[in-house]
């Protein structure tokens, strides 16, 4: 299936420049190839095509599977990079396919806190996206979100309006871990992952993760080399 994403994002980018004062920041962070997990905030159903179209790489993400009812829409998503999800509960066939996108080289796109996060500030995250990472050993990319809260109706992609920001931080990878993990060690990386989207973000936007968000900038200094 010939794929939707050029052309969209190229309508998307010029909708971008007429309406909004639209950044985006950290381009060169971005891995050119082989598999990688695009984590970030979630404040509205721009937030998908916003990233689509901000990333230098064609991503594929899930949307939840009441959108793929229509037959035109579901031609539509799925041309553009979608697959359907169950968000009521375990998706074992929405697993699978994101393991087999990254198995293939893949950008995936991953909300973690699996809905949108009302009033900007983030809500706990669920473990899903520990999992998949874990499973699939693959370079997890972290993305802070600004500007969409108020960009509720997915109408708006033809409207989008207002100060967006898009930052893209630096990418990393978990560690291997033998055995099957326990809870306590997947929230414990989960909350790793999100603290590495909440830094890049202003308080306002941290939500839960405004500890997490500390912690991750202070290991960040600790990492970064020495002058």
């Amino acid at each position: 299936m010939k794929s939707l994403n050029p052309t969209c994002n190229f309508l998307q980018r010029i909708t971008l420049r007429i309406f909004a004062d639209y950044r985006v920041e950290g381009k060169e962070n971005v891995p050119p190839m082989g598999p990688i997990i695009i984590v970030a905030n979630h404040c509205s159903n721009f937030d998908p095509p916003l990233l689509s179209t901000s990333l230098p790489r064609r991503v594929r993400f899930l949307a939840k599977r009441e959108m793929f009812k229509n037959p035109f829409f579901r031609w539509f998503f799925t041309s553009y990079g979608a697959h359907p999800v169950n968000r009521e509960g375990l998706d074992i066939t929405a697993y699978k396919w994101m393991l087999e996108q990254l198995s293939k080289d893949a950008a995936l796109v991953i909300f973690p806190e699996g809905t949108r996060s009302r009033g900007g500030g983030m809500k706990r995250a669920l473990p899903g996206v520990t999992q998949v990472a874990i499973k699939s050993q693959a370079t997890i990319l972290p993305v802070a979100i600004t500007g969409t809260e108020k960009l509720g109706s997915w109408l708006r992609v033809f409207n989008p309006t207002g100060k967006i920001r898009v930052k893209i931080g630096q990418p990393f990878t978990l560690p291997i871990i033998e055995g099957k993990p326990d809870r306590v060690v997947l929230d414990s990386m989960t909350d790793m992952i999100m603290g590495r989207i909440a830094m890049m973000l202003p308080e306002s936007y941290q939500g839960v993760y405004k500890q997490g968000a500390k912690a991750s900038q202070a290991q960040a200094k600790a990492d970064a080399p020495k002058q």
